[in-house]
């Protein structure tokens, strides 16, 4: 069983611990930055135009993920920014640095 499929504490069913989102967390960095050094190694024969638009979307998620860990730390990771109730565990596994339950990510688009 790898780190990413570590079932959530008895104590808190459905939720994710903070060691839990901190490493998926890490895990989605770990990938985004790989894709910017792959994106930087290829820029030679990619157009400039075709490689900003990349870094730029690989960077607002990092923002996204940066901004996650501090609701990590502030203790309100997890919970939807738009109606306050808990984003689902799986949803959260999916893309750990979500904002927003499924409803309410369909709103905010």
């Amino acid at each position: 069983m790898s780190s990413l499929d570590t079932p959530p504490t008895e104590g808190r069913p459905g939720r994710l611990t903070a060691h839990e989102a901190r490493q998926r967390l890490e895990h989605e960095r770990n990938a985004r930055l790989t894709q910017l050094r792959a994106i930087d190694e290829a820029g030679r024969a990619v157009t400039d135009q075709v490689m900003s638009v990349q870094k730029e979307a690989v960077r607002r998620v990092l923002a996204e993920i940066e901004a996650a860990f501090a609701r990590v730390g502030d203790g309100s990771y997890g919970t939807c920014l738009g109606c306050s109730r808990p984003v689902p565990a799986e949803r959260l596994e999916i893309l750990p640095y979500t904002r927003f339950c499924v409803a309410c990510q369909r709103h905010s688009d």
